[in-house]
């Protein structure tokens, strides 16, 4: 009887882990998609196809254009650490300091430096 009630503690406990492991999966699922997170990066990814832009017309050139994505990459760097920081969330003014951040690297795509 022993053995019997070990085995059903067993395989109760490895249900709750894998029930927990998949809605955990869906949390983060979720938090990928927060809309502050969703508005940072969708901001990011338009401005490196402004970067790349601005290099295929000449207006920038080939280390310049390094140089801003590499900007970008840290903006992004900084979003994901935040989140995580916040379970899957950035706050308003984490969102605040990462668009201050994107608009300064928009202005310099748009001075060509």
């Amino acid at each position: 009887m022993k053995k019997l009630a070990r085995h059903i503690l067993s395989a109760t406990l490895l249900c709750g882990l894998a029930c927990a492991g998949a809605a955990q999966a869906n949390e983060t699922q979720w938090q990928k998609h927060h809309p502050r997170r969703e508005e940072v990066n969708k901001r990011l990814a338009h401005q490196n196809k402004r970067i790349d832009q601005e290099e295929r017309s000449g207006k920038i050139s080939q280390a310049e254009a390094r140089k801003l994505h590499r900007e970008d990459q840290n903006i992004r760097q900084q979003e994901r650490d935040m989140a995580k920081l916040d379970h899957g969330h950035i706050t308003k003014p984490e969102q605040k300091v990462l668009n201050q951040e994107e608009n300064q690297v928009s202005q310099q795509i748009r001075n060509g430096s």
